[in-house]
């Protein structure tokens, strides 16, 4: 009992001081609050007077009213600092797009020269194999004449190099060398037309399958496709016997340059000749050839067949000149008509 009540006493006295001081510091802070409220609320008076006789103008200011002045002043100032600092930076942003622009145009400009070059050597190869191939008794189409995309650059699979625009001024940088050299072969091809026959030997001019035995199942040029029955430009003719395994042979003397398979073409062979030709063979059944391997003209290279996508078993026969391809039907007749030139000749 007598340590209970001592512990009361204790209590008791801690929460009497406890309570006392909060009593205290309560005080003193209303104090301060009022002194605060009357000081603020003390007015200050601004004279503006006027070097006329003018009325003079008093502006009476509390102290609350000047903080708050103030205050505003201070976010003013320092929405006017955020700004100015967002504007130097969308000015240095628009002065690093302005920079890149200058250097896309340059891109552009170089481009639109590189065009240029390549329409003038386009014109020149045309011209020259028009020339060329009216001589050897085959007009050249629209079609022919012109580079279409993925002709022979599907012949090989090459990586390409460089970036952006840059890539696209070696792409055309390459196909106008490529036309300004083809220019002198092609010329040289005619002059050799028309002086010696064994030339012809250098040219795909011969049926492609042994015997001239086959049909023609599908047409160079616009055709239907068999699969999706969209409409597309068949890059060559479809040769058909309605059977597999009949002697495919070369229609020029060559270099076998690929043997492979593709889904798209199956088991396929491309020869390159002489003058800037290239032949591909598709959808055969195998091969007699292998790559490197040297081949004349009427020699067996394959047989017939019906792989990668093909309906029936068919031989696809492509003929390119340059980076561009030509109706493999144009060659067909030059045999006989430079025959007939050199007996006119004689005679």
């Amino acid at each position: 009992m007598p340590s209970l009540k001592k512990y009361k006493k204790l209590e008791n006295a801690f929460y009497s001081r406890v309570s006392a001081r909060l009593r205290a510091r309560t005080g003193r802070f209303k104090a301060f609050l009022a002194r605060v409220g009357v000081a603020g609320r003390q007015k200050l008076t601004i004279m503006l007077i006027p070097h006329t006789e003018k009325k003079i103008i008093n502006l009476q200011l509390s102290f609350f009213a000047m903080a708050g002045l103030a205050a505003a002043l201070a976010i003013i100032l320092f929405v006017f600092v955020f700004s100015a600092a967002r504007f130097s930076d969308t000015a240095h942003r628009l002065q690093n797009r302005s920079e890149d622009l200058k250097s896309t145009q340059a891109d552009l400009d170089s481009i639109r020269d590189e065009t240029s070059r390549l329409v003038t050597a386009a014109k020149r190869f045309e011209t020259s194999l028009s020339g060329t191939l009216a001589r050897i008794g085959a007009q050249p189409s629209a079609s022919d004449s012109q580079v279409q995309k993925g002709d022979l650059a599907s012949f090989f699979e090459t990586e390409e190099t460089g970036a952006g625009g840059l890539r696209e001024i070696g792409e055309l940088q390459r196909i106008t060398d490529y036309l300004a050299k083809s220019v002198g072969p092609l010329n040289e091809l005619g002059s050799l037309l028309q002086n010696q026959s064994k030339v012809l030997t250098e040219i795909p001019n011969i049926w492609p399958i042994k015997g001239g035995i086959g049909h023609i199942s599908m047409y160079y040029g616009q055709n239907e496709n068999p699969f999706t029955g969209q409409w597309y430009i068949h890059k060559g003719i479809d040769v058909s016997t309605f059977r597999t395994g009949d002697q495919i042979i070369a229609t020029a003397d060559g270099k076998v340059v690929a043997v492979g398979f593709d889904q798209g073409f199956g088991n396929y062979i491309i020869l390159q000749h002489n003058h800037g030709f290239f032949t591909r063979y598709a959808h055969l059944q195998s091969f007699r050839v292998q790559k490197g391997q040297k081949v004349q003209q009427g020699q067996v290279i394959g047989y017939l067949g019906n792989t990668g996508l093909s309906t029936g078993p068919h031989l696809h026969y492509e003929v390119h000149l340059g980076t561009g391809v030509i109706d493999p039907l144009k060659f067909l007749n030059i045999r006989a008509s430079a025959t007939a030139m050199t007996t006119g000749q004689n005679e």
